[in-house]
């Protein structure tokens, strides 16, 4: 369906505007807007949520490794529970930033689109 809507466009527009709309060039891929995430104003957020998570990733192994090793059943119920709940924390604190990266795919095709009203206009 995305790829008929496409077409569609691409043939509603004149020359000149599809030379500009290429000239802004394409999505960009995921490890961009991945590394895009961490720029701007907030990127310091993500920043310190990236190091967060590698933190309880870290301190997630060790504590599986003392689970692993434990000899008895407390023992390994103490680094057992904290090692699997600092992995659900850290697998969550990842999934933070999937909704920012579709912010930005959203912002860009606003702009696109106000390229295009202002590019009618004149």
């Amino acid at each position: 369906m995305t790829d008929k809507l496409e077409m569609m466009i691409d043939e509603a527009l004149n020359a000149e505007e599809r030379d500009l709309l290429r000239s802004v060039g394409a999505e960009p891929g995921y490890l961009k807007q991945v590394w895009g995430v961490f720029g701007g104003e907030i990127g310091w957020v993500s920043w310190l949520l990236m190091l967060f998570q590698i933190l309880m990733f870290a301190a997630s192994v060790y504590a599986a490794i003392r689970f692993f090793n434990a000899a008895d059943t407390l023992e390994a119920l103490r680094w057992g529970l904290p090692s699997a709940t600092l992995l659900i924390l850290a697998a969550q604190t990842k999934m933070l930033m999937w909704p920012t990266l579709q912010a930005n795919r959203v912002i860009r095709e606003v702009k696109r689109l106000e390229l295009q009203l202002a590019r009618r206009e004149n």
